[in-house]
């Protein structure tokens, strides 16, 4: 099919060699850039987090001051607290892996599941939003439905960029954020400054309208108000933890760039959520219909600042469009670390291990068609709409919040006696347990009746698939490793009464050759060499054997993890070789490093048959009782795939079937 790969190589680019050892920097984030693709999820946030927390508020505007106060150190507390994982996980401390290796694989999986679907409302959070500000500047409202069609485009325009590799997409917008970042720079600093002479009446304003409201709601009834508002744009902390999942793509030093991205995002958020909240209060601004409130801020100070006319027009322009891309931006968390959270739980069984593996551009392809599928599926659930989605979105992040901080405060505990800093490490994780614990309790009762209820239940349906799917890999392991019990300590026949093994003539061209194609030193390969020699006693006088060490997120860290990879190839390949000389017959075997085994292991096959004239190649295959298709999915099909490739080629090959009784 010439036409469609030269059409995938158009629009997702050429494929890139795992073994260049400048590949790592080429792909890898400086600082700057990721700020740029993991906190512009953070930062593109305070695009619907403040508004919702304000709106929330209704005619209580007044205690806005104490809202914007506590959003500025709730993402100080959590990203001082995500700091602290960033240097005591160097090679990525996500959420996920903090609660595995902290807390159990109980914890981990509830967090990895929570952070999977969380990663997914926060791609559809980003698109609807982004749709909904370019929306704002159209003369009349635009219909919901039409805003739901937009957003689809744009989600799919984002999955292809992404499949194209992670430095590529970021590229490409970096102006945009850079844009934002001035315009809204520009708005926060003439939105307080212009009422900085007014401060005094607006401070004697606020205390008193807050007695007032204290008086007629009561403590816990103002209390409340405060809690809701404050969860309803809980949206704004999302994509904090960003920097630790994707500690992998940055740059070495890894710890020394993921801290310093982490203050570059905390402190961008804070001072542009906290700040967009005091503007609307001394604004005075509020919702318009079909008009988001940021829209409406901007268009009431760039007309006094600049008068009405085309720069205030020009203003709002740039500001909304700045808006609109970064939130697309955004989306950028859901697709760089979603994937790499699923590659992760794929590493440990709790889902299908071919999210593990990389795509020739080295991204995880299948992560990123999920996340995008997902994101497609809330967005038709919700019809596109940010109140409804806003509804859902949120609860899950405080619930991986809360497990990471619990693992943290566990850890500095238990290394009490050897961390003299233990004190000041467990006072910060143990204040960030404490606030987003609270988060929680306070988001998920809010929201649960209102629609929540479908994130919660999304959640658990997760965690339960991923149990189901470890329980039958863990059924699987055991059989293997019964298999490779008995076969992998298997020696060679003993030599002659003279006590030297035979002499091996060396092979000619045309003598029959088996060639086994194995993964690592293992019962399934063993398996099939032995049944070779039982199904075709004395044909094959010689034996090749194949291996491929196949890139995957966990080995695609560094040149040395690659050659380690290389050498563990190697090693075992040799055992093979060792085994088939014991027992009388000439072998050799031959290896390759790479992304995609079935490629691989076509050229490998290609090498043999130009060696050699009458090569059979055999594979092994796990055969299950009752054949469905989560069997299928739960397992590679590249036997058949690769038989079919060598088919085509004229080159003959043989399955042979394990059956697992599983």
């Amino acid at each position: 099919m010439p036409i469609l790969e030269s059409v995938r190589r158009f629009v997702i680019g050429k494929e890139r060699d795992p073994l260049d050892p400048k590949i790592f920097h080429r792909v890898s984030l400086a600082a700057f850039l990721a700020w740029v693709g993991l906190g512009a999820d953070g930062l593109s946030s305070s695009c619907y987090g403040p508004e919702e927390a304000f709106v929330t508020l209704g005619a209580h505007s007044h205690l806005a001051v104490f809202l914007a106060i506590a959003m500025v150190i709730t993402i100080g507390v959590i990203s001082a607290s995500y700091s602290q994982i960033i240097s005591l996980f160097p090679s990525g401390g996500g959420g996920y892996l903090v609660a595995t290796i902290l807390l159990g694989r109980g914890a981990g999986v509830v967090s990895g599941s929570a952070l999977v679907v969380d990663y997914a409302m926060t791609i559809a959070m980003q698109v609807a939003a982004c749709v909904a500000a370019l929306c704002s500047l159209a003369p009349r409202a635009v219909p919901q439905r039409e805003q739901l069609v937009v957003s689809l485009v744009l989600l799919v325009a984002l999955v292809v960029l992404n499949l194209r590799g992670v430095k590529e997409s970021v590229l490409v917008l970096l102006p945009i954020f850079i844009l934002f970042l001035v315009t809204h720079a520009l708005l926060i600093a003439y939105g307080i400054g212009s009422h900085v002479g007014a401060m005094p009446e607006v401070v004697a304003a606020t205390a008193r309208e807050t007695r007032e409201t204290w008086t007629s709601l009561g403590a816990i009834g103002t209390l409340a108000l405060l809690l809701r508002a404050f969860s309803m744009g809980g949206g704004t902390y999302t994509g904090i933890e960003a920097v630790s999942n994707g500690l992998q793509i940055l740059r070495e030093p890894r710890v020394r760039t993921g801290r310093r991205t982490m203050v570059y995002m905390g402190t961008s958020l804070a001072l542009t959520a906290g700040g967009l909240i005091l503007c609307y209060l001394l604004a005075g601004v509020h919702r318009v219909p079909g008009r988001t409130l940021n829209a409406v801020l901007t268009e009431r100070l760039a007309t006094e600042a600049f008068g009405p006319g085309s720069l205030a027009g020009a203003f709002l322009l740039a500001t909304l469009v700045a808006e609109g891309a970064l939130l697309l931006v955004g989306g950028q968390a859901g697709f760089l670390d979603g994937p790499r959270v699923l590659s992760n739980m794929a590493i440990d069984s709790w889902v299908p291990h071919r999210f593990s593996l990389l795509s020739d551009r080295l991204v995880t392809q299948n992560g990123i068609l999920v996340m995008g599928g997902a994101a497609f599926g809330i967005l038709l659930y919700t019809g596109g709409s940010i109140d409804v989605i806003v509804v859902m979105y949120s609860i899950n992040v405080f619930l991986t919040f809360s497990l990471s901080q619990l693992g943290m405060c566990v850890h500095w505990w238990k290394v009490r006696r050897e961390d003299p800093l233990w004190k000041r490490h467990l006072s910060i994780n143990g204040f960030g347990l404490m606030l987003t614990a609270t988060l929680l309790v306070a988001t998920v009762a809010m929201k649960f009746r209102a629609g929540g209820w479908v994130t919660v239940l999304i959640t658990g349906s997760l965690v339960v698939v991923c149990v189901l799917v470890r329980r039958h890999y863990s059924s699987i392991r055991l059989y293997l490793k019964r298999t490779d019990d008995v076969l992998t300590t298997l020696k060679p026949p003993k030599p002659a009464d003279s006590g030297e093994l035979p002499k091996i003539e060396p092979p000619k061209r045309g003598t029959p050759t088996a060639v086994f194609l194995v993964s690592g030193f293992n019962g399934l390969g063993m398996h099939s060499f032995l049944n070779v020699q039982r199904y075709f006693p004395g044909y094959f006088r010689h034996c090749v054997f194949l291996s491929v060490g196949v890139v995957d997120s966990a080995s695609f860290k560094g040149a040395k993890e690659i050659e380690n990879l290389r050498r563990e190839t190697e090693r075992d390949l040799v055992r093979y070789v060792a085994f088939a000389r014991g027992n009388g017959l000439a072998a050799e075997h031959h290896l390759s490093v790479g992304t995609d085994l079935l490629d691989e292991l076509v050229d490998l096959c290609r090498k043999v048959r130009d060696d050699w004239d009458r090569p059979i190649f055999f594979m092994s295959k796990l055969v299950f009782p009752k054949e469905n298709a989560l069997n299928r999915l739960l397992h590679n099909q590249t036997p058949f795939a690769l038989q079919r490739r060598l088919q085509m080629e004229g080159m003959h090959s043989v399955i042979m079937p394990i059956q697992t009784g599983v």
